[in-house]
């Protein structure tokens, strides 16, 4: 599978730019699946509705299934957080997989940026990404440098990167 990963501080526009990327480039003809990285606890299940009550009684998975999608939740119970390489693979094959995160880890990146963050750059220090999009013109990067509101240029960027780039009217 084809990676590539969005990263950045805390309110860099990391989700939103995530977002937008997923539908333009659905809107191109690809499949795409996303990976995000939380840092702290999150819950996707409502207390009361029976799939909580299947966790809160102990169940290691829970699978919740309907015409419309299915969810698996699976519950660590104490085992270590498993590497992004691990999760990848439980994934179904698409054309490019987006995460969200992951900033330590070795595919290939770009940085959200937002210069209102006070937050300094990340890539002069990481090889791993390969532009950065910001709302500023940041000075001296080795990267290319990619107006942070403009998607379409971000996704053609991203998928020229991963060998999936179309021509404009003409296929790949």
């Amino acid at each position: 599978m084809r990676l590539y990963g969005i990263t950045g501080w805390k309110n860099s526009g990391k989700t939103t730019l995530m977002e937008r990327l997923v539908d333009d480039i659905t809107a191109r003809g690809y499949s795409v699946s996303t990976v995000k990285h939380a840092h702290h606890s999150f819950d996707v299940d409502h207390p009361g509705k029976d799939s909580f009550r299947h966790r809160m009684a102990g169940a290691r998975q829970v699978l919740l299934a309907s015409r419309n999608r299915w969810a698996l939740m699976h519950e660590l119970r104490g085992e270590p957080e498993p590497a992004l390489d691990e999760l990848l693979h439980r994934l179904s094959p698409v054309d490019l997989v987006l995460i969200e995160g992951y900033k330590r880890d070795r595919h290939p990146k770009i940085e959200a940026h937002r210069n209102a963050t006070g937050q300094p750059l990340i890539a002069p220090d990481d090889d791993t990404i390969r532009a950065v999009a910001s709302d500023s013109a940041p000075k001296d990067l080795a990267v290319p440098v990619l107006d942070l509101n403009d998607t379409r240029a971000i996704a053609a960027f991203i998928l020229r990167e991963v060998g999936l780039h179309k021509e404009e009217g003409g296929a790949s």
